[in-house]
């Protein structure tokens, strides 16, 4: 692992902080619901963290991205002259779907803050906020600024980290807060969501032969993928990220047994690495669709970026890995002292808001948060009490590092 130059003890920031203000912090935002089916989305919680960090002292914005719905940026201004940190993390969460707990409840038990978002991902905010107030209480003087982001719609569109970035939003290096179980990523996979529809024509189901099954021709597509793309993604390495991968999620088509079906759509999941774009992931499927037409002439399909995975003017761009970034050397070496061995670094991550930070905004990210990602999105999500307490003193030590 790389060590920074002049990298010593921690500060001891647990004095200026106690466990019950981090996890009541983290308790009131779980039982603000802000998912997509809620009126104004994020506008309740957006509110409650700005009331909380005017209050705490800092200088905090909202910024307008739809409506009401609101990103919330703290500073805690520093003397000039230093790097300057941001904090990032998203406000809205998935909606609650069939889970098997009370999902605003925000209850303390066997050691976890149970609910949705608990993990994915206000228990970050929390400590985002706690560290920044341990830092001011302290007294200690950084040089540098510390950019607390609360960000709308990282769960869809990540409009509020996008509208952040194309604002001017800018720093020196910066820390996603998404879960992860005390280790960090360097990087992860670009996502995109593409759909297959095609196209057939529909016939009694007792005179097949004078239809086109698009259904029938739906699996030559599934067959065609998996033989010509589906080995090559598994070649296609990133030491940061790992291999290219594929999902088929859905398959839809036809309307009644009795009936040939004319239509058949497929949605796939596609999860590319750097010397990939989204051209290039796209014209591999249409090679196959070609490749199959001009063996079938009854047979006629299109791909097209899905409408609910795309942004609103970005793509989901991969995080480039940068481990010689002054971010990446701080965040390693407070995590290593902190366990007292080299932490894990991540290469299987999901999509995450760090890839925008990243790619259009030029800023060194790493991703670095409080709770394990297998509790994200869960039907009884929670996070552990203990990672809120020790996340705060985590992000404090880094900010102090890296602003100084």
């Amino acid at each position: 692992m790389i060590m920074a130059e002049g990298g010593g003890t921690m500060i001891d920031f647990k004095q200026f902080y106690t466990d019950d203000e981090v996890i009541r912090l983290a308790q009131d935002l779980v039982r603000i619901p802000s998912h997509k089916y809620i009126e104004d989305r994020e506008s309740r919680v957006a509110e409650y963290i700005y009331d909380y960090c005017a209050d705490a002292g800092f200088e905090v914005t909202m910024e307008t991205v739809e409506g009401k719905r609101r990103n919330v940026i703290a500073v805690l201004r520093g003397t000039g002259g230093g790097r300057d940190l941001i904090l990032n993390g998203h406000t809205d969460t998935v909606p609650p779907y069939d889970m098997t707990i009370d999902p605003f409840c925000a209850e303390i038990k066997d050691g976890f803050l149970w609910g949705r978002g608990a993990n994915d991902m206000k228990g970050a905010l929390a400590c985002m906020i706690t560290a920044m107030l341990a830092i001011k209480r302290s007294g200690i003087k950084l040089r540098g600024d510390i950019i607390f982001t609360a960000a709308v719609g990282e769960e869809e569109k990540s409009d509020g980290t996008e509208h952040f970035v194309m604002n001017g939003g800018t720093g020196d290096g910066a820390i996603v807060g998404e879960p992860s179980n005390y280790g960090y990523a360097l990087g992860h996979r670009g996502l995109e969501w593409l759909e297959i529809r095609i196209h057939g024509k529909t016939a009694h189901g007792g005179i097949p032969e004078l239809g086109i099954n698009a259904i029938s021709k739906a699996a030559k597509v599934i067959n065609a993928i998996e033989e010509q793309i589906v080995p090559k993604l598994a070649e296609r390495q990133n030491e940061y990220m790992g291999p290219s991968v594929m999902n088929f999620g859905t398959i839809e088509g036809g309307t009644q047994p009795s009936t040939v079906a004319d239509f058949c759509s497929i949605k796939m999941d596609r999860r590319y690495v750097p010397g990939e774009t989204v051209e290039s992931v796209i014209k591999e499927y249409e090679d196959v669709l070609n490749g199959i037409a001009a063996d079938d002439p009854d047979f006629r399909a299109e791909i097209i970026r899905m409408e609910n995975g795309l942004m609103n003017h970005y793509d989901h761009a991969p995080l480039i890995a940068q481990p010689e970034s002054d971010i990446a050397i701080c965040s390693g070496n407070i995590l290593a002292e902190k366990l007292g061995h080299a932490p894990e670094i991540a290469r299987r991550r999901g999509w995450t808001d760090a890839g925008v930070l990243s790619t259009y905004g030029k800023i060194p990210t790493v991703v670095l948060g409080p709770g394990d990602l297998s509790f994200s999105h869960a039907v009884d999500e929670r996070i552990p009490v203990c990672d809120l307490v020790e996340f705060v003193d985590i992000y404090a030590n880094i900010a102090a590092e890296f602003c100084r």
